[in-house]
């Protein structure tokens, strides 16, 4: 949907801060669309977790506080982990070749963001290794239920960057790979506790 992907586009981008108003009237004079078309968009901006629709106040962008940050670090984890639950039942103690060579890829793209100190591809990249771990579980439902968070997680990013020495979100997850088929989901859980804290130190 056009209007959806341009508010997407504009509420990722930080051009359009949490909390921010979204007006019917103002997006369908902006867009030339009808409110009907805003209303749509808005409804599916919401299930993504990006705008907040609130009865008689309108919808606003979204503002993740701790409790909500909380709450999808655990939806992550518990997906993350069945994720490398799937693949050990699959592949054993030792990933293939295969998963492996594909999720380093991601990181590598990830190593080469962080080089160029490009936030918004870092945080891309870093969702993409993410993906690439709960991809090769060849679950689409999993997949399907991972990549539900992906906006709220780019959102969160996008307006809340934790501090890392230049490199070390790359290798943080290089370690990450290493350490998933030989602790599996306590990995997942030190891995997203960490970041955890990092975030709430960054707001």
């Amino acid at each position: 949907m056009r209007v959806g992907d341009a508010l997407r586009g504009e509420i990722l981008s930080g051009a359009l801060a949490p909390g921010a108003p979204l007006r019917e009237e103002e997006i369908a004079r902006a867009h030339d669309v009808s409110r009907h078309t805003v209303r749509a968009a808005l409804a599916a901006l919401g299930a993504e977790r990006l705008v907040q629709l609130v009865p008689y106040a309108g919808a606003r962008v979204s503002a993740l506080d701790d409790d909500d940050l909380r709450a999808l670090q655990q939806l992550r984890a518990a997906l993350e982990t069945e994720a490398v639950r799937l693949i050990a039942e699959a592949q054993g103690s030792v990933w293939s070749p295969a998963t492996r060579a594909t999720i380093e890829a991601a990181i590598d793209d990830l190593a080469d963001a962080e080089a160029r100190a490009d936030w918004p591809a870092t945080i891309r990249a870093h969702a993409a290794v993410h993906r690439a771990i709960v991809d090769a579980a060849d679950s689409p439902r999993l997949a399907e239920a991972h990549a539900g968070l992906e906006s709220e997680v780019l959102l969160l990013l996008t307006h809340v960057r934790p501090h890392y020495a230049p490199g070390a979100l790359a290798a943080e997850h290089r370690a990450y790979l290493d350490a998933l088929p030989r602790d599996g989901g306590a990995a997942v859980r030190a891995h997203l506790d960490h970041s955890t804290q990092l975030i709430r130190a960054a707001r």
